[in-house]
């Protein structure tokens, strides 16, 4: 009788213990994909719904009308996307140059002038500028620059410096030049760590962006400030929820685009 159980408790355990080793299924990142952009569809529904059945006064109606927000919203996305290719272009080679051995005695006076840009109040950055730049789009885009570059540049350097040096050594080691190192080894393993950089510099810009209606840059910062000197929470409301959705579809751009370019294995 002891025997038989034994037998018969086998089988179970080595199921078991298949079930527990088994790689997780390679479709279970594109599920967890999908939430997000359901939420943000039915977030622009509902706002859609509300636009359309509730009662606005003249300014709001105005402000809220399908041509105006269409602008807004065009806007923001063009003042954003400006910014992140100006970042990426910059950041990306400058977090490169950093990381290698004749410049690295210039990362912390770098990294410090980034700082600067991080650390300062937003507000203030964009103030500041427009008082020597003057107003409008260009400075705009050149304090969003400057208040989103620190993600990529570091994100940049610690995803070239966190790659195994015995890659590095293996890969010189071929007879591969230190170019090709780095764009067939070095860059290839950094990507997740840099992609995740452009994504929170992404959301940051989405974000910062609404500040330039005080330096007549445009965008769905419009929206809010005038429901905020006006009291008119129909359009501080409508204004916040569109740049919280936006983020959202930001954000989940920046995950699907992290998933497709992580290397195999990753």
């Amino acid at each position: 009788m002891t025997v038989d159980t034994g037998r018969s408790q086998a089988p179970s355990t080595a199921a078991e213990d298949e079930r527990d080793t088994a790689p997780p299924r390679k479709g279970g990142g594109w599920r967890a994909l999908a939430v997000q952009p359901t939420l943000v569809v039915l977030g622009v529904v509902a706002f859609l719904v509300w636009r359309s059945t509730t009662t606005l006064s003249e300014t709001e109606a105005r402000q809220l009308g399908w041509t105006v927000l269409a602008n807004s919203v065009r806007e923001h996305l063009y003042l954003t996307f400006a910014a992140a290719v100006i970042v990426l272009a910059i950041a990306v080679p400058l977090g490169i140059a950093l990381t290698r051995a004749r410049l690295r005695r210039f990362t912390p006076a770098v990294i410090g002038v980034a700082n600067v840009g991080q650390a300062a109040p937003a507000i203030g950055l964009f103030v500041l500028l427009a008082t020597w730049l003057g107003f409008g789009f260009r400075t705009t885009v050149i304090a969003l620059v400057l208040y989103a570059a620190l993600p990529v540049l570091r994100n940049t350097m610690v995803g070239i410096q966190g790659v195994d040096n015995r890659l590095v050594e293996a890969g010189r080691g071929m007879g591969m030049s230190a170019f090709a190192v780095l764009m067939r080894v070095e860059l290839p393993l950094a990507v997740p760590v840099m992609l995740a950089g452009v994504r929170t510099a992404l959301v940051l810009l989405v974000g910062t962006a609404t500040l330039a209606t005080f330096i007549s840059g445009g965008g769905l910062g419009v929206l809010i400030n005038t429901g905020i000197t006006l009291s008119l929470n129909s359009l501080l409301i409508g204004g916040a929820v569109l740049v919280a959705l936006l983020a959202l579809a930001v954000d989940w751009l920046g995950r699907v685009v992290e998933h497709v370019a992580r290397p195999k294995g990753l």
